[in-house]
């Protein structure tokens, strides 16, 4: 299963920037999928997830209500939309695909990572 992560960049605090998560060979359409980010000196953490059909999402409360997990199951994609970023967001953003069709905010459950694209934020 490929997943390739895009859409990172530098950007001021304030600013929004969205993210996508292709997979080029349509092999995730079934699963649930998330975003998971991981700033330096960190340990990676979960930030949104959604299941296979776009029926239920779940946030990390440090974004909720500033960022959006939709999925476009026609192409196989998957897009974190980020408003209102702050500097505290920086960090390189993983999306992975679960081994079910749920979403879920715990990180062992997903098989399939991507290769991560980095978000930087600037006060």
């Amino acid at each position: 299963v490929q997943l390739q992560a895009s859409g990172g960049g530098l950007v001021q605090a304030g600013e929004s920037l969205t993210l996508s998560c292709q997979n080029p060979r349509r092999t995730i359409s079934n699963n649930g999928a998330g975003w998971f980010r991981q700033a330096p000196g960190k340990e990676r953490e979960f930030v949104a997830a959604i299941d296979w059909n776009g029926g239920n999402t779940y946030y990390a409360d440090s974004v909720k209500g500033r960022f959006t997990i939709s999925r476009d199951r026609a192409k196989s994609t998957i897009f974190l939309r980020m408003s209102s970023l702050k500097p505290e967001d920086t960090a390189l953003y993983y999306c992975a695909a679960h081994r079910s069709s749920y979403a879920s905010t715990v990180t062992s459950g997903y098989l399939y990572w991507g290769q991560g694209t980095l978000v930087t934020v600037s006060s």
